[in-house]
């Protein structure tokens, strides 16, 4: 289950986390106000050379991009600065394990009086490197086993295989990455998976067997995204108490399909964010390349964070889509939108909320939902500065709405349908964040707006995953 809201499979994450250490993890060292510092600032130095030692299977072009920003530094602070930054940039592309940095005075018949020279003191990662870690999604768990072929071809590639057995999902999957030289976010990358998932709430299984190929890069503040997917699926009833509705959609279809996505995140932690917003726009069109699928899906996110007076924080963020038929073929339950339960609308039940056939929930083609959110330390702050800072208190107020519309009514008669029947919460809780992976929520719910046939969770729910309403 990728994703909150959307019930369709989606493979492993092969852009996982690396062996090593990671350049998101450094902090930028402090330089001490010293009463030397401002004599250091206004001398000039030139850096005469860099050197790289370490290096075995890497070709040194794909670093001359990383490093080159050290030659401009003008002063010592300055070298210091843009040092560091390089040393960043070459953790970042996943290849070495370790990277140091030593500046000393340049030595040589061809030494300058104020000539420094910059070693980076590398370590590769080994060629082949295993991992095994546990992944939590949208309350559910699974177990990873890993395989990669780190800097395949010198260049920062990436070859990586990963086995998932999840609670709900197993799967697996090969993919091929590949940055771009001087600009890693720039980068190609290619999959070919097989997923299996279950979701009791609809009485389906769905294997997905699918490759695919996407080309990420930076525009503006913007992080684009545009992909291939080509996925045979196969439905089937998870019980013998299926409805009918389950059951005649259950068979084999191709969905052949391009999508395109835009990331804006200015928030400082994508688990339990202090401050910053994020944008988030996702657009997909099935049917133009192949397939028996035929449909333009939209849907986007939204949220904002305020500090507020005792490091309390103020979140809203707000969800929606909307699925459209093309042709006359109606919409597969695989494509649908699902929403409840303690990711998304609180004191509901996992994805059990809107249309539903003998108990079987089928999904809707057009949903919102809106959270508000209070986030406090704990009362007298017990462990303050160490483990008591992974908790927080957590007030919310939910609300949303999940349902099919008739395309001839017009846009009028479809924010009407939307805007009726209601579903909302509130309550409170406790939040731990399990460092930058995931996070856990219990929480006690009061729902209300409940709609025939909703299933509710009244009193306390426990959730686990990355991404909440």
């Amino acid at each position: 289950m990728g994703t909150v809201h959307a019930r369709s499979l989606d493979p492993l994450p092969m852009q996982g986390p690396e062996l090593g250490v990671h350049a998101d993890d450094i902090e930028a060292p402090d330089i001490e106000q010293h009463p030397n510092q401002e004599i250091l600032e206004n001398k000039d130095v030139v850096v005469q050379k860099v050197h790289i030692d370490g290096l075995g299977r890497t070709k040194e072009d794909l670093l001359t991009y990383e490093i080159a920003e050290v030659f401009r530094a003008k002063n010592l602070i300055d070298v210091m600065r843009r040092s560091h930054e390089a040393r960043q940039k070459l953790l970042r592309l996943g290849i070495f394990r370790k990277v140091e940095v030593v500046i000393d005075t340049s030595r040589g018949e061809d030494a300058l009086p104020n000539g420094l020279d910059v070693t980076f003191e590398v370590i590769e990662l080994r060629r082949m490197t295993g991992s095994y870690n546990t992944m939590v999604g949208n309350n559910e768990g699974s177990m990873v086993l890993g395989v990669k072929l780190p800097n395949v071809l010198g260049r920062a590639e990436k070859m990586t295989f990963q086995f998932s057995y999840g609670t709900k999902e197993t799967s697996y999957g090969l993919s091929f990455f590949k940055p771009q030289p001087g600009h890693f976010e720039r980068n190609i990358t290619l999959n070919a998976y097989n997923v299996t998932g279950q979701f009791p709430w609809s009485s389906l299984r769905e294997t997905d067997r699918g490759i695919s190929g996407e080309f990420s890069f930076p525009l503006w503040k913007t992080s684009q995204t545009l992909k291939w997917e080509g996925v045979w699926r196969e439905l089937g009833c998870l019980a013998r108490t299926a409805s009918f509705a389950v059951r005649e959609e259950s068979g084999h279809s191709l969905k052949s399909s391009l999508s395109h996505a835009m990331v804006i995140d200015t928030r400082n932690s994508s688990i339990i964010p202090k401050k910053g917003g994020l944008l988030k726009i996702h657009q997909e069109l099935a049917g133009y390349t192949g397939g028996d699928a035929s449909f333009l899906k939209e849907d986007f996110e939204i949220q904002l964070n305020k500090t507020l007076f005792w490091d309390s924080v103020l979140s809203a963020s707000m969800w929606g889509g909307l699925l459209l038929p093309i042709g006359e073929k109606p919409t597969s339950i695989a494509d649908r939108f699902y929403l409840g339960g303690p990711t998304s609308i609180r004191g509901f039940s996992m994805y059990s909320m809107g249309p539903q056939s003998e108990g079987d929930y089928l999904g809707g083609e057009a949903y919102w939902a809106g959270g508000l959110h209070l986030y406090t330390p704990l009362p007298f702050r017990p462990g303050k500065g160490g483990f008591g800072d992974l908790f927080r208190t957590h007030f919310f107020l939910n609300a949303g709405n999940l349902c099919n519309l008739n395309y001839g009514e017009g846009p009028r008669a479809h924010l009407k349908k939307l805007a009726e029947c209601i579903r909302w919460s509130y309550g409170l809780g406790i939040v731990l964040r399990l460092g930058n992976i995931a996070r856990l929520e219990l929480n006690y719910c009061i729902p209300m707006g409940v709609q025939s046939g909703d299933r509710i969770c009244d009193g306390f729910q426990f959730g686990a995953g990355i991404r909440f309403l």
